[in-house]
């Protein structure tokens, strides 16, 4: 496999808020990230991003959304005048409410124009609003612009049920706050204490007051996907994470992300990235000098 084209990135070269714009380059390669985006798309007959595994063709005043950790790339599109906003994802989980939006729109990635006229309208102006900021001399314009990613991610709630069709697991509607507070709980406590010996789907359930067999039906309306993914996920993150520090072994990353042996690290890494934990420390390293 070509790695040439894959590359990852930190969020130590921005804080909870950053935009960007002007890049002469249709394309960009795929890779992913820690902190979240949004996207503006640009005037132009071409726009195409990736999002995960999906292509989109988009018109102008589009909005592409991609969540913490997802793949993504621009295949050809206007990045000269398009806007990027970046956004830290210790900002979003810093507050229950931010987590809860993201959770509920974790399979939205697309807001059409052309569908969703009065939202996309919104949204845009919320987001040149945040360019007016951003780019002035205001010396509080970080936390000016964090306000108004509040106000973004609350104008998508109130088009919930507008938004429903595009939408997974509806059935999360009928979760209440005190059980996603219970949820989120739990995934707090499993982020902070993966070598912990018991972290088994039956566990956290005891641990969030409910039933294993609701736990789990509601851990993947949650999050998207069934808990031992997850669970993998989260500790993939951690080992990605670990990856930059050479003085550690693979066993070592392993071991403090979770992983019982070498071997299920090993499959589990090359399943979700597509590459082994080796490989991966050696593209880091190369990105980073």
């Amino acid at each position: 496999m070509d790695y040439s084209n894959y590359e990852i990135y930190d969020f130590d070269h921005v804080s909870a808020f950053n935009m960007s714009t002007g890049f002469k380059e249709r394309s960009y390669q795929s890779h992913w990230h820690s902190y979240g985006e949004i996207l503006l798309v640009a005037p132009g007959k071409t726009n195409i991003y990736c999002v995960g595994r999906n292509t989109y063709e988009l018109v102008p005043d589009d909005i592409v959304l991609v969540w913490p950790m997802e793949m993504h790339s621009i295949v050809d599109a206007n990045r000269e005048d398009s806007l990027v906003i970046q956004f830290s994802n210790a900002f979003i989980n810093s507050l229950f409410d931010l987590r809860r939006i993201m959770h509920m729109y974790r399979n939205l990635h697309i807001i059409c124009v052309q569908s969703h006229l009065e939202l996309a309208a919104k949204l845009k102006a919320i987001i040149l609003k945040m360019k007016e900021i951003f780019f002035s001399e205001m010396q509080d314009r970080e936390i000016r612009c964090c306000m108004l990613l509040m106000e973004f991610m609350l104008t998508l709630l109130e088009y919930r049920k507008e938004l429903a069709p595009e939408l997974a697991d509806e059935d999360q509607n009928g979760l209440s706050d005190d059980v996603l507070r219970r949820m989120m709980t739990v995934t707090d406590y499993i982020k902070n204490n993966l070598t912990a010996d018991d972290l088994s789907q039956g566990a956290m359930a005891e641990m969030a007051g409910i039933s294993r067999e609701y736990f789990s039906r509601i851990f993947k309306n949650i999050t998207g996907m069934n808990y031992s993914k997850w669970l993998n996920l989260i500790r993939l993150e951690k080992a990605t994470e670990l990856l930059a520090d050479e003085g550690r072994s693979l066993t070592e990353i392993a071991m403090m992300s979770g992983f019982q042996s070498i071997p299920s690290f090993n499959r589990v890494f090359r399943e979700e990235k597509g590459i082994a934990p080796g490989e991966y420390r050696t593209l880091f390293v190369r990105n980073h000098k």
